[in-house]
């Protein structure tokens, strides 16, 4: 895997494509599609065009991410919850062989990369600019409704998801890197990270991880993940889903622009979604302020730690500045 991954990233999608292509063949899909690369993060995501125009959007897993029980257990999860009619999901389709999971190979890669085939999901990704008052009522009242139906949904004995708790966010065994790592983090921005990290995880004690608090969440539930449909908020890409805290899935959608003007007041409209499938205490909604510094500043580190992917290069070292005041003004509020 060291000679995939020492290729400059020019090298390396040339390589992704062709398995992509590949992974095609697997299905029961009609001649001439088009694949086009539409999105590089953790793993490479086309969508797969038919000269009919129908539609589907195709996964390449990086390699060692997550297993193939963890693919699974994310596939079994979110069929459910459309299936029982909590969320519009995305719909993954079966291979020739009858398997949701694919396995496609390649002679510059050392092993085959595990592949997923959904339907297409129709809607737009709602945009910043725009009045997101009715997007986020809509979502926070899906996201409760995902949280209901996980407190009860009894999992596959075999399933198995990533924790996303303070020691794999920001602590000793972080999933994406660690945020003193991140851009332009020098030592007067660690020292001031550090203090905020310290009194988030003091907070997030005192909080609890008890069952009414923590289960199986999205935990990137941001605008890039969402679908606008109408009247209908579509939640895609279930790729980090795992076990956290509930209101983590509040951080999530305000992902990479935290210091909007506007995210109070979606925050609010988020509130009074979600209220109506399901109560928040006066705790939940207390703590909401330290699941955005939480995630900010994981989104610090996955900054420094995906530097190459499109996204880390167009927020680079300015996210790490904007960072510096809402640390500051957490500080002084909690601390």
């Amino acid at each position: 895997m060291a000679g995939f991954d020492a290729l400059p990233l020019s090298a390396q999608l040339p390589i992704l494509g062709q398995v992509a292509l590949r992974a095609t063949q697997n299905y029961a899909l009609p001649p001439g599609l088009e694949v086009v690369l539409i999105n590089l993060s953790e793993n490479a995501t086309y969508r797969v065009e038919a000269p009919d125009g129908r539609r589907w959007a195709l996964r390449v897993h990086r390699d060692g991410y997550h297993s193939k029980v963890a693919i699974a257990s994310e596939l079994v999860w979110l069929m459910a919850l459309r299936d029982q009619g909590v969320v519009v999901t995305p719909r993954p389709v079966a291979g020739r062989d009858g398997e949701l999971i694919q396995m496609v190979g390649h002679d510059d890669l050392p092993r085959p990369r595990h592949v997923v085939l959904s339907e297409w999901e129709t809607g737009a990704e709602p945009g910043i600019a725009t009045d997101l008052t009715r997007p986020f009522e809509v979502l926070g009242e899906a996201t409760a409704r995902m949280h209901r139906f996980t407190k009860t949904w009894a999992r596959p004995t075999w399933f198995s998801r990533p924790v996303w708790n303070f020691e794999t966010a920001l602590g000793a065994a972080p999933h994406w890197g660690r945020w003193r790592d991140g851009i332009g983090v020098d030592g007067e921005r660690a020292a001031l990270f550090g203090r905020t990290v310290a009194l988030i995880g003091r907070r997030l004690a005192d909080y609890g991880a008890g069952p009414d608090r923590v289960g199986l969440v999205h935990c990137d539930l941001r605008l890039a993940n969402l679908l606008v449909d109408g009247d209908a908020v579509k939640v895609i890409d279930f790729d980090d889903c795992g076990v956290s805290w509930f209101l983590y899935d509040a951080a999530t959608p305000v992902s990479f622009y935290e210091d909007d003007p506007k995210v109070p007041a979606l925050i609010e409209a988020w509130k009074a979604g979600y209220r109506r499938a399901h109560p928040l205490s006066a705790q939940d909604e207390a703590e909401i302020p330290t699941f955005l510094m939480l995630r900010r500043l994981l989104l610090v580190a996955w900054i420094g730690s995906h530097a190459q992917t499109d996204l880390a290069r167009s927020m680079g070292q300015p996210y790490t500045d904007g960072t510096v005041a809402l640390c500051d003004d957490y500080l002084t509020r909690f601390g």
